[in-house]
């Protein structure tokens, strides 16, 4: 038993290959080692360019110990240019073999989606999820978890999977696996500062560490 919690403690969330754990100051040294600096203006904040953007990263902590990486957007976008680097992102998300979903579909946003309109009159939350595999993930595990996830959250039948399908489902199961993957959230949104300015967040999370209500 001991074995078994070593190694789910082990397989958490990497952000840049860095397991989202530990201390927030060990966590800050490994960031710097990557090329990230301190922000001038914001403590415990550090500055640096990720995935082609200029970015500040939070380090969010419960006893010390770090469970979310979050990743802002330094530069304001209009509603056309972010629109674009949120579809952009649902598609590296998508076509990368790190990470899975939920939904069955692309949680793109429309074209002609006025999102300022519909975040200010109808609250609406332009959102996406993911869920980070292991690195010797390969394309028919990454279809098999996904295969799961769409049986256990959605109306999809298990009707349309094959035998073999079903019976590699249940070997993960046993293994406890899907729950593992399930504590390994990636997740991104789109954040309105004003009438005509936005930036998206990207948020890294480490479930094992997260409060769970023991301070109550």
């Amino acid at each position: 038993l001991l074995t078994l919690s070593g190694k789910a403690q082990t397989d958490v969330t990497k952000f840049l290959g860095i397991p989202v754990d530990g201390s927030k100051t060990k966590m800050i040294k490994k960031l710097k080692a990557k090329g990230f600096k301190k922000n001038q203006y914001v403590k415990d904040v550090l500055t640096g360019e990720f995935n082609g953007r200029n970015v500040n990263i939070c380090i969010v902590t419960n006893h010390d110990k770090v469970y979310r990486i979050v990743v802002a957007d330094t530069e304001f976008m209009n509603e056309t240019d972010v629109k674009m680097r949120f579809n952009v992102l649902c598609d590296q998300f998508q076509n990368s073999l790190k990470y899975v979903s939920i939904s069955e579909g692309n949680p793109q946003i429309p074209e002609d989606e006025e999102i300022s309109y519909e975040m200010t009159t109808h609250q609406k939350c332009y959102e996406a999820s993911f869920y980070q595999l292991p690195d010797t993930a390969t394309i028919s595990y990454k279809e098999i978890i996904q295969a799961m996830l769409l049986l256990k959250y959605t109306e999809e039948s298990s009707k349309n999977l094959s035998y073999e399908t079903l019976h590699e489902i249940q070997r993960i199961i046993d293994n406890q696996d899907i729950e593992k993957i399930l504590k390994k959230s990636v997740w991104f949104k789109v954040i309105k500062y004003d009438y005509d300015k936005f930036y998206i967040i990207m948020c890294y999370d480490n479930e094992y560490n997260e409060a769970n209500g023991e301070d109550l």
